[in-house]
């Protein structure tokens, strides 16, 4: 348990540090195709999704979100605390989010 969460917590601080280096990278680098999808339908609230993955800012503002984070103007990019529970409701929503779009289902 204790590798899992330690390679999670590394992704997390690789994505924090992506988006204060290169907040112009597509997230694709940090984030897997399901899961920013997922995150982009859960923020947005559709289910259409863009034509290109959003940045790497943008996707770690809306994960911080997922886990508290108010994105005020002076505040900066969200802690490590609010984006590792963004990340735990982000897996949460990747599961249901392949449930319902498994075409085997049903």
């Amino acid at each position: 348990m204790i590798t899992l969460k330690s390679i999670i917590a590394f992704k997390l601080m690789y994505m924090t540090k992506m988006a204060a280096l290169c907040p112009e990278a597509t997230c694709t680098d940090v984030l897997s195709k399901i899961e920013w999808q997922t995150l982009y339908c859960r923020i947005q609230t559709t289910s259409r999704l863009p034509e290109h993955p959003p940045t790497v800012l943008q996707a770690i503002t809306w994960l911080g979100q997922l886990g508290g984070f108010l994105n005020r103007r002076a505040e900066g990019l969200p802690g490590i605390m609010s984006l590792w529970r963004g990340y735990e409701i982000l897996q949460e929503n990747v599961r249901l989010f392949i449930i319902l779009n498994n075409k085997n289902c049903g």
